[in-house]
């Protein structure tokens, strides 16, 4: 058994077992490797921290597919990565992108609906649902098994509407999708409400979630898997600046807050 299938049904058992597990977002090879030495189970890309990485706005399909090849090989744990909205607008475009992201040894990844056109952000409805629906034959093709997620984005793209965000997820269910995403679910009642109208695995970003909520209770509802997006990426970036700032000031106590090198050297090769 390859590589790549050992860690695809390390990670479809993740989605098969009881409760919710954590899918951490790292965006280079150090973060994934700290993150794999803390125990988490499995690693998700996240496109805004390889954008801040690059300090752009937004990625290009090469920056992502090689962030994916860096972050595959630098742990033995699986990885899910984020595809946006694969690059191109044609369900060809997501199909495609769904299969340079297997090339890079991904385990699954996602494909949303946003379509980066200020005056009409969501797919239409039926070429959002071709659109996975060409994601889900490609994944019949590949050589590796793939863990495919469909993201329906009307949340957090200005389209405040519930029954039309479930009404995707239910037909992008149809057409075969391994896992349901609807970023911009906020509290357990709106997760509640999505979690009773699908019958796949649900991701839930809380990188727009009241952040009170714990694992245990997101587990209790039936969510599957917990996600941060680029939180993790901001709040690092956070704490630059802030120390930057510090020493922009003359002052130098935040290097009280570094991590120890032996610390890191127990964990890097």
């Amino acid at each position: 058994m390859s590589d790549q299938i050992a860690k695809t049904k390390a990670f479809q058992a993740l989605h098969e077992r009881p409760g919710a597990f954590l899918l951490p977002n790292p965006w280079d090879v150090g973060t994934a490797r700290l993150l794999a030495s803390l125990g988490f189970e499995a690693l998700a890309t996240t496109s805004y921290g390889v954008a801040n990485m690059h300090g752009r706005k937004d990625v290009t399909r090469e920056q992502v597919l090689e962030n994916c090849r860096l972050l595959c090989d630098a742990t033995p744990l699986p990885v899910n990565a984020d595809l946006e909205n694969g690059f191109g607008h044609s369900p060809h475009d997501a199909a495609e992108t769904v299969r340079l992201a297997s090339e890079c040894g991904i385990a699954g990844g996602s494909i949303e609906d946003f379509s980066g056109d200020p005056d009409k952000p969501i797919y239409e409805f039926n070429l959002a649902v071709e659109r996975v629906h060409a994601c889900v034959e490609m994944v019949r093709t590949l050589d590796a098994p793939f863990v495919f997620t469909a993201r329906a984005e009307n949340l957090i793209r200005g389209v405040n509407d519930i029954d039309d965000t479930i009404r995707r997820l239910q037909a992008f269910e149809n057409v075969g999708a391994d896992v349901l995403y609807a970023p911009g679910l906020k509290t357990l009642d709106e997760m509640r409400t999505a979690l009773a109208e699908i019958n796949r695995p649900l991701n839930v970003v809380m990188g727009f979630a009241d952040p009170s909520i714990t694992l245990q209770e997101l587990s209790d509802i039936g969510v599957k898997r917990v996600s941060v997006g680029g939180a993790l990426s901001r709040v690092a970036l956070q704490c630059f600046m802030d120390s930057a700032r510090e020493m922009q000031a003359g002052r130098f106590r935040f290097i009280e807050k570094m991590m120890p090198t032996k610390d890191l050297h127990s964990v890097f090769p």
